[in-house]
C-alpha cells in the first residue's frame, strides 16, 4: 500500500500555520481541528504549497515547559527546525512512511510531491491501513 492510498480517504485540506503566528494561534489551530500537528508555511515563498516544518502539540509543551506563559507569545519559527524537514511522497510505501516515522521519533510526515505539500499522514493513519489490510486478509481467508 502507499501513501497516496491513505490521502485520497482523507479530506483534501492540510491544516497550516505560517511561520509568524504564535504558539497561542498555532495551539487555538490545532484545537479548533482536533487534529496534533500542522504544516509550518513558509511566508517568505509565498507561491504554491512550500512546507517548512512541522508544528505539533510537543512544541508546544516545550514552549510553555521552557518559557513560562511567555511561551504562548513566541513565534513558531522559533521552535521549528527548518533544515530537518522530513517528508515523504505520495509514491512511497507505507512501511517506507512508518521506517522513517521510527527512525526520526515523529508521528507526522508531510507528503511533498513535485515540491508541492499535498497531505499529511500520521502514525495513526500508518496504523489503520495495516489493520485494514489485516481484517480484509482475515475475511477473505
Amino acid at each position: 500500500m502507499k501513501v497516496g492510498d491513505i490521502l485520497r480517504k482523507k479530506s483534501g485540506r492540510v491544516a497550516t500555520v505560517r511561520m509568524n503566528e504564535t504558539v497561542a494561534i498555532a495551539a487555538q489551530l490545532m484545537r479548533a481541528g482536533n487534529i496534533s500537528a500542522l504544516v509550518v508555511k513558509d511566508v517568505v515563498r509565498t507561491e504554491g504549497n512550500t512546507a517548512a516544518g512541522m508544528f505539533t502539540e510537543r512544541d508546544v509543551v516545550r514552549a510553555i515547559a521552557e518559557h513560562g506563559a511567555a511561551g504562548a507569545n513566541l513565534k513558531v519559527s522559533q521552535l521549528i527546525s527548518v533544515q530537518q524537514l522530513v517528508s515523504c511522497t505520495s509514491n512511497d510505501t507505507l512501511e517506507h512512511a512508518r521506517h522513517l516515522m521510527n527512525e526520526k521519533h515523529i508521528r507526522h510526515l508531510p507528503v511533498i510531491d513535485d515540491y508541492s505539500l499535498i497531505g499529511v499522514i500520521s502514525i495513526r493513519d500508518i496504523s489503520a491501513a495495516f489493520d485494514e489490510e489485516v481484517s480484509a486478509r482475515a475475511v477473505h481467508a
